[in-house]
């Protein structure tokens, strides 16, 4: 394998993914936008028309009635977790590489980045529930004056005030779920493709900025050809009014029995769409970050 064999710094991990991560929130929340207002409209009767028919209507109804920044709407959260959420992501990876690192001269095998990047999942979880949930339920309020929630401060204050934390951490279960087996793949195929995409002779850190690109986006898509089942169930439990659902159990329930096994692939289009661009600037901000930090502090 063409892996580096240096010794893992979480502590560089961390800082390189928040840069990572902030790259992924520019290049994708657009498209997770819409990716959220699919998932979560309601099913349509014999005597009822679906609000969006696919990805490029709900873009242009979007940009129709509420203008470009429609499609940032929710951003204000991500904005400010996205960038620590990535971080740990990162700084979990780091920890799980480091934990498992015996000999800093010999690499890791393809099962312990697996591993690690499990674990970059279980970590950033307790940062993403809460975001996700406030993101969640400001993208599906349409642009009227009947909104709900003013803004992110309005909607975590609004379902701390209704059921207190246990409102904020909703969805926990479901997105364990889709993050720690997701970010596995995630990772082992970052790692996979950049070795295989390394020139022979060369090191990976040596890697051209087309092919960070081209592995961090294949990366991206295989990340939610895993995650995204769980993510559809994540939407529909974070935004549903209050008791429509009993657990968990009860969402996938009603949406096979509702709309059958496709109902769990809904946004597909957006979600992979929004994939490739998104991972490829994520993974492009953290090499690049991390070559930085690597001259600037070797030692770290």
């Amino acid at each position: 394998m063409a892996q580096d064999a240096r010794r893992i710094s979480p502590l560089k991990n961390f800082v390189a993914g928040g840069v990572g991560g902030s790259c992924l929130l520019l290049a994708g929340h657009p498209l997770d936008t819409i990716k959220v207002r699919l998932q979560t409209q309601p099913k349509a009767s014999c005597h009822q028309y679906v609000l969006y028919t696919g990805t490029y209507d709900c873009f242009r109804k979007t940009i129709s009635k509420e203008g470009v920044l429609g499609l940032y709407k929710g951003m204000g959260v991500p904005l400010a977790s996205t960038a620590p959420m990535m971080a740990i992501s990162f700084f979990g990876f780091g920890v799980g590489k480091k934990l498992q690192q015996t000999d800093p001269n010999k690499p890791l095998t393809y099962s312990q980045i697996y591993l690690s990047g499990c674990l970059a999942g279980l970590f950033s979880t307790l940062t993403v529930v809460p975001s996700e949930r406030i993101k969640c339920l400001l993208q599906i309020q349409a642009g009227s004056s009947k909104a709900k929630f003013s803004g992110p401060f309005h909607c975590a204050v609004s379902l701390f005030r209704e059921q207190g934390i246990r409102s904020l951490y909703k969805g926990t279960v479901l997105t364990l779920t889709r993050d720690v087996p997701s970010s596995g793949v995630y990772f082992l195929s970052y790692e996979y493709l950049k070795n295989v995409l390394t020139p022979e002779g060369q090191s990976a850190s040596q890697l051209s900025i087309p092919r960070i690109l081209l592995a961090g986006g294949i990366a991206g898509i295989l990340n939610w050809t895993i995650a995204l089942p769980s993510d559809v169930l994540k939407s529909n439990f974070q935004t549903d009014a209050e008791g429509k659902y009993r657990g968990v159990s009860d969402v996938l329930r009603t949406l096979l029995r509702e709309e059958g096994p496709k109902g769990l692939y809904k946004g597909f289009n957006a979600a992979f769409l929004r994939a490739f661009p998104a991972n490829a600037a994520c993974f492009l901000g953290f090499e690049a970050a991390l070559k930085g930090l690597n001259m600037l502090a070797p030692n770290w």
